[in-house]
């Protein structure tokens, strides 16, 4: 039985709990945007990650997802938002439904806050009062509590969540 953790990261962050989750389950470590192809019928189990960008996986990473079926399955993703919203909520119930609807049996998940591209946080404190993504005390809060992660402890919890799959 093989397993394969695959990842699709823009900052270093789901490629560094990728990494995490490979040290402790080994398997084949891949890199879904700069790795050469892969055969998914040399897997039995898939753990797949991935960064969010509206409301879902990133681009390169929805199309790998959608070739993934029939296998066991493990879903991480990070995002600025804390893992206990509604927000990451909602983006593991959609991605966990979409690879259940492809015959898979997710068997683990995990979500993990991480650091925001710098690029975005400057485009928020740019925005007018009038947008509803302005830079708020709020908002400015959660970035800067987003670059504290992934850290050891979500690393820690990241290489738990998936021990089922060993």
């Amino acid at each position: 039985m093989k397993t394969l953790i695959s990842y699709s990261s823009k900052t270093g962050n789901t490629k560094k709990v990728a990494e995490a989750i490979h040290e402790k389950l080994q398997g084949d470590l891949f890199d879904i945007v700069h790795g050469n192809d892969v055969d998914l019928k040399d897997y039995d189990k898939v753990i797949f990650g991935f960064w969010v960008d509206k409301g879902g996986p990133d681009a390169k990473a929805k199309v790998f997802m959608e070739q993934i079926a029939n296998k066991k399955v493990g879903v991480f993703f990070t995002l600025g938002a804390y893992p206990d919203s509604d927000h990451a909520k909602d983006v593991m119930e959609k991605t966990i439904d979409q690879l259940e609807k492809q015959g898979n049996t997710v068997m683990a998940h995990f979500c993990c806050m991480g650091k925001i591209d710098p690029k975005l946080t400057a485009m928020f404190e740019k925005l007018g009062d009038d947008s509803p993504h302005r830079m708020t005390d709020e908002r400015r809060k959660r970035h800067e509590e987003a670059a504290k992660h992934p850290n050891d402890e979500d690393l820690i919890k990241a290489q738990d969540a998936f021990r089922c799959m060993i």
